[in-house]
């Protein structure tokens, strides 16, 4: 199992709708990686620094994050790195626990 660690950038007119989408269960049905991306999403975080949401997904796609990039991330996020390609999913989040959540920044 994979775990990536993402950074990217948002396109924050479209924030809105991606929550949304979450909410309403659009992105979940997704096959087969929607649970994983909105699981991902979901607990998403806010980089202030750098203006970029960041979040720790599971994805076995070469390249990694394929499948949701064409399906849903690229709608939502201007620029998207895969900044560690194999990281442990608990130490991942870790990482960001102290940013704010990705949400909050959103008027719904």
């Amino acid at each position: 199992m994979a775990h990536r660690f993402v950074r990217a950038t948002p396109k924050r007119d479209r924030l809105a709708e991606l929550r949304e989408r979450l909410e309403r269960g659009d992105v979940e049905r997704l096959d087969p990686f929607g649970h994983a991306v909105t699981r991902a999403l979901e607990r998403a975080r806010f980089d202030p620094d750098t203006g970029e949401a960041v979040w720790v997904e599971e994805d076995y796609c070469t390249p990694p994050l394929a499948m949701e990039r064409e399906a849903v991330l690229d709608d939502y996020f201007e620029t998207l790195t895969v900044v560690d390609a194999d990281v442990d999913e608990a130490a991942g989040w870790e990482r960001i626990e102290d940013l704010p959540s990705l949400w909050d920044r959103v008027e719904t």
